[in-house]
């Protein structure tokens, strides 16, 4: 196992935590604060709403924030809604090519077995 997939096995078992103490119904805000405090008792580093610029022909026109970046490698999107967007995965995929990154996950809190609102998302290089 790679150190991306082996932080990705971690987070999940994270999350599963988070989910199993409290449940779907809640915020995502509450959820993000949760996991970032199970990452922090399973030493897992992290940057919590990382500010990353959009260049736009060499102009930068807007900040977005991720809601989790961890140990640099991994994007997460934390989510309590009741499906897993198109939008969702286009977002991960943009952030993960703005950072240089190959692996995300989208987390959706809102789901009775977190296992169903787990949703990998890789970005694949373009071949040169």
């Amino acid at each position: 196992m790679n150190r991306v997939e082996g932080i990705a096995h971690d987070v999940i078992q994270a999350a599963f935590e988070v989910h199993k103490i409290l449940g779907p119904g809640l915020l995502e805000s509450v959820y993000e604060e949760a996991l970032c405090k199970e990452l922090d008792l399973r030493g897992i580093g992290y940057e919590r709403q990382k500010g990353i610029i959009i260049n736009y022909k060499g102009f930068e026109i807007k900040s977005q924030r991720v809601d989790l970046l961890v140990e640099e490698c991994l994007v997460l999107e934390i989510k309590a809604v009741k499906e897993i967007e198109d939008v969702f995965i286009a977002q991960v995929l943009t952030y993960l090519k703005i950072l240089n990154l190959h692996l995300g996950l989208i987390l959706n809190f809102n789901k009775p077995l977190l296992k169903h609102g787990i949703r990998r998302v890789i970005l694949i290089p373009a071949k040169q």
